[in-house]
């Protein structure tokens, strides 16, 4: 029966699910309440009820629902420039070099077959930073903004706990500030994980965020890490023209991804000529020439060769950023990870103190932050908070871009689950057919019993926009049937996310 998952979903979001996350058992702590005093300090404002420090995409989301629930509140950043890492060095940044990158290499390669032609073209490299920056800065500024309509207080500087109510300042103008809260959000973020023996100079050996700020286009570019961020730069500087080789410790790229789409995926970055050394592993840098040199073997040990290189890129992940808050003074617990162990509700072992985002379990993205935000406030403000961390999904902003949500095949295999999987590739798409860019796949994961949709992975031109559609069923707990059923509008590459829905239900049409 048409939309026959509909009569399921009548209690859904009475419940809390992120104890049905994959960090499960990081989140199921025994802890007892630690009873501190809450006196005033004799400085500093009167008291919020609630203050975050940290103004990343968790943070400032944070600040801003608190405000709009009526909770007087502060929030605290040391960047002296809203939005964290995602905005100022990370996503938004990336995004726009991944965009303007993307737009040389298509009228370099893809232009004249659509009948526009010209002489030559070429890459103006300041314009093209400062056309970046031009975004961050407007979009930092509209954040202030936000700030100033929801009446949310704003210090610049370098918070860390004298209490579990009161936050001692370092601003940024030199000056000193004792903020005082009810309710105290951890949102400080992560930062970049660094490799033994590797030291980041930000000039040779560049982070990150060094290699969104690099004055030219290294001829040579050695990536480390064949994750999101390290795929995501390899193809921003190789479309412009450097030779990028990524090494890689584990057998495969991005490894939380659907085998079967990640083979597809590297196969397509390997035809815009990049170069993959996987099983393969570090073991020395020699910066002393005008490059650098490294030394390489298989990760299983063996022969020892050289790569050489303009600039290396380390992009082997990212940590939590807890240095410098006090942390222990006040007894926060932390694993052995060093991220910050929360309940359900976001609170840690200390009355009083929540901790959201890259600082807790879970995947570290933007987006999982803000919605953290969102459901600590709600749960603070009486209200009833949701986050479910196995719906939440992650994309590779490359091109083609690559999206999923819900589980892998393998791990449906893993969990001895009877399923069905329907595909259809974008070859058989008339939008991405006329528009030539027709490349990629959809890849549905669903139960053979009920038809409930487990999993979605996409690689279209547009996955990142596409994959919604698939969060929203997961989060209804859909079936490929009601994907199938839905009227899809003629001629877009959304038919391809139905089309694969009707190849997991039944049969597709258009195949």
């Amino acid at each position: 029966m048409a939309m026959a998952s509909i009569a399921r979903r009548k209690a859904y979001f009475l419940t809390t699910n992120l104890s049905n996350s994959s960090s499960v058992d990081a989140f199921k702590f025994s802890f007892s309440l630690t009873k501190f005093s809450r006196g005033f300090a004799t400085s500093g404002s009167e008291e919020n009820d609630v203050v975050v420090i940290g103004g990343g995409p968790g943070g400032y989301v944070a600040a801003i629902k608190a405000a709009q629930l009526g909770l007087k509140t502060t929030c605290i950043e040391k960047r002296g420039a809203l939005g964290g890492t995602c905005l100022n060095v990370g996503c938004i940044p990336s995004k726009a070099l991944l965009h303007s990158s993307h737009m040389f290499h298509e009228a370099q390669h893809s232009f004249a077959n659509h009948g526009v032609k010209f002489s030559s073209v070429e890459v103006d490299l300041p314009a093209m930073m400062a056309q970046k920056d031009k975004a961050v800065s407007t979009l930092t500024r509209g954040i202030e903004g936000l700030f100033k309509k929801n009446k949310v207080s704003y210090v610049k500087g370098y918070g860390k706990f004298i209490s579990p109510s009161e936050v001692s300042v370092d601003t940024v103008d030199g000056g000193n500030a004792v903020v005082k809260g009810k309710n105290i959000i951890i949102a400080t973020g992560s930062d970049v994980k660094s490799l033994p023996g590797i030291t980041i100079d930000e000039e040779k050996i560049v982070s990150s965020t060094g290699a969104l700020a690099l004055k030219q286009i290294p001829k040579k570019l050695v990536v480390i890490g064949a994750g999101y961020i390290g795929l995501e730069m390899g193809s921003v500087w190789a479309r412009l023209g450097s030779e990028v080789t990524v090494v890689e410790f584990a057998s495969d790229i991005v490894p939380s991804m659907d085998g079967e789409v990640r083979k597809q995926f590297q196969r397509t970055l390997e035809k815009q000529k990049m170069k993959f050394m996987l099983k393969t592993k570090v073991v020395g840098v020699d910066t002393s020439g005008d490059g650098v040199k490294l030394t390489v073997e298989p990760a299983s040990g063996g022969d020892q060769t050289t790569v050489e290189a303009d600039v290396v890129l380390v992009s082997a992940g990212r940590s939590p950023f807890t240095a410098g808050l006090g942390l222990d003074k006040i007894g926060v617990e932390t694993d052995k990870g060093g991220r910050i162990l929360v309940n359900e509700r976001f609170a840690t072992n200390v009355s009083g103190v929540y901790a959201i985002g890259d600082v807790i379990p879970g995947p570290m993205l933007a987006h999982k932050a803000e919605e953290d935000g969102v459901a600590c406030v709600e749960f603070i403000a009486g209200k009833h908070g949701h986050v479910d961390y196995d719906k939440v999904p992650g994309v590779v902003y490359t091109h083609p871009e690559v999206a999923s949500v819900g589980k892998t095949e393998e791990q449906v295999k893993a969990l001895g689950v009877e399923y069905r999987v329907g595909k259809f590739p974008f070859l058989a798409n008339s939008r991405a057919k006329a528009i030539d860019d027709a490349e990629g796949i959809v890849k549905i994961i669903a139960e053979k019993e009920t038809d409930k949709i487990l999993g979605v992975h996409i690689m279209a031109p547009n996955a990142g926009e596409l994959i919604h559609e698939a969060v929203l069923a997961l989060t209804y707990d859909a079936a490929s049937e009601d994907i199938a059923r839905v009227c899809h509008a003629h001629p877009t590459m959304s038919e391809a996310l139905k089309e694969a829905a009707m190849a997991t239900h039944d049969k597709p049409i258009h195949i």
